[in-house]
């Protein structure tokens, strides 16, 4: 009780600096996340230097921009929770097909991605009613879910992010990896307040010059971006629109709300705020209008990233105000290519080392959910829970077993989370329909923002 009440006190009366340098930790915790998208496609589409430079600059504003929009709460949009706005990872696999589709090209990713934000937008109200469709044993299931499909991904990045590369899971890889949870660990253990708060900030600032003495961190991005471009709408031509992108980019999005959803209760959760179907309503306007901006200045579809979850939990900081700070320096950095070259700095392995630590708190906390909410003596919660896990985990691991199915229902099943949410969201309507399962009682304390931290 002593500690929740200092931490109640920590966030209401932060310093300035300490809320930049937590806004920070967000900016490095989806950093790597985001520009991953821009790099993969334009990869594919053969993207000049200085067109990728482009694409990777104007994908970071737009990720701020996105998230400013989404915590601006208001009667038309935004869910008002502390959430950061990415790439839709989702959308890579039909962008790549849209851009090298005879006759489409480029300009029909943009129009596809305008037209679906649109769709989004005009029908939030009705994806609002979703909360029918996520009782505590969906929830907690989805929740977990996403951290479980998110775990692989911290583990390739710990062994270099290249599975192929001769050096994957090198000793040095691992050492200064490990190094940077063992930090962090110790942070959270040892320390209180600001200092364990920024955990994830030390370790990422730790793990790199440690990766510099090893002759590790490459600095050429850096001497080579420069200081200041301007961005402009249509960088890469009008756009078109098509009948099949359109409707194939319109999958993808509500495949994104899908996540969403997931996301929204489990921070309403953490923040001890019931989300309401009006909240829901407003969150996926928000989200509309952040892929239309996407499809307008020739970036992605936006959604909402659960890795960032994680750090909401772990540095128990609950405000708004951090994530104003991370979304405004954001924009920053698309204006500014040298400090988006800065953050580049950080080699791949030491984020995975601080990817264990906040992905695995997203799988506890939806652990966490199930234990407190969900009647686990009832033989079809536990049915609920075991196959979308084991789905949305096994998806993740074979992803190539719905490889021959159609591209247009590959978009709904090839995707861990989706395909977990989607099998808890259809059995729970067939064993408990829509009033949904007897759930517990809940506990006195309420909440998962402390897990693992409580002294």
């Amino acid at each position: 009780m002593i500690n929740e009440q200092k931490d109640v006190v920590f966030a209401r009366n932060r310093h300035p600096f300490k809320t930049f340098s937590l806004g920070i930790q967000h900016v490095l915790a989806m950093y790597a996340g985001a520009v991953i998208v821009p790099l993969i496609v334009g990869g594919q589409l053969n993207f000049t230097h200085e067109q990728l430079t482009y694409l990777i600059a104007i994908d970071l504003l737009a990720c701020g921009i996105a998230t400013l929009l989404q915590i601006w709460k208001n009667r038309f949009f935004g869910i008002g929770l502390p959430v950061m706005l990415g790439c839709a990872f989702q959308a890579v696999s039909p962008m790549i097909a849209i851009g090298n589709e005879e006759g489409m090209g480029i300009t029909a990713i943009y129009g596809a991605i305008i037209a679906s934000g649109l769709f989004v937008f005009l029908f939030s109200g009705l994806f609002g009613k979703l909360i029918a469709f996520f009782p505590p044993v969906v929830t907690g299931s989805v929740v977990t879910i996403i951290g479980v499909t998110l775990i692989p991904v911290a583990l390739t990045d710990l062994g270099g992010g290249d599975r192929t590369a001769t050096n994957f899971g090198s000793p040095l890889h691992l050492s200064i990896g490990f190094g940077v949870l063992l930090l962090i660990i110790l942070l959270n253990r040892f320390t209180t307040g600001f200092l364990r708060s920024i955990s994830v900030l030390i370790g990422l600032i730790a793990g790199t010059i440690a990766a510099g003495f090893a002759g590790d961190v490459k600095v050429t991005p850096l001497k080579e971006a420069s200081w200041f471009h301007m961005v402009e709408p249509f960088h890469f031509g009008t756009p078109t629109f098509h009948a099949s992108a359109i409707i194939t980019m319109i999958l993808v999005a509500i495949v994104s709300v899908a996540e969403s959803t997931g996301v929204f209760m489990a921070l309403g959760r953490i923040v001890d705020k019931d989300i309401t179907a009006k909240d829901l309503a407003r969150g996926y306007r928000a989200e509309g209008l952040a892929i239309m901006i996407g499809g307008v200045f020739n970036s992605f579809p936006y959604t909402t990233y659960s890795q960032n979850v994680g750090l909401v939990q772990m540095s128990r900081v609950k405000t708004r105000d951090v994530i104003f700070v991370a979304g405004s320096l954001l924009v920053l950095i698309g204006f500014v290519p040298k400090i988006a070259a800065l953050t580049q700095l950080v080699p791949t392995y030491v984020l995975g080392g601080a990817m264990i630590a906040l992905f695995g708190l997203v799988l506890s906390s939806g652990i966490r959910m199930l234990s407190e909410q969900v009647d686990l003596n009832r033989h079809e919660n536990l049915l609920i829970i075991a196959c979308s896990v084991a789905m949305g985990l096994g998806v993740t691991v074979v992803p190539e077993i719905f490889a021959q199915l159609p591209a247009s229902i590959r978009i709904l099943v090839d995707n861990g989370i989706v395909a977990g949410s989607f099998t808890a969201i259809v059995m729970n309507l067939l064993f408990n329909g829509l009033r949904g399962a007897e759930q517990k009682e809940p506990s006195q304390k309420n909440g998962t923002a402390d897990i693992t931290m409580e002294q």
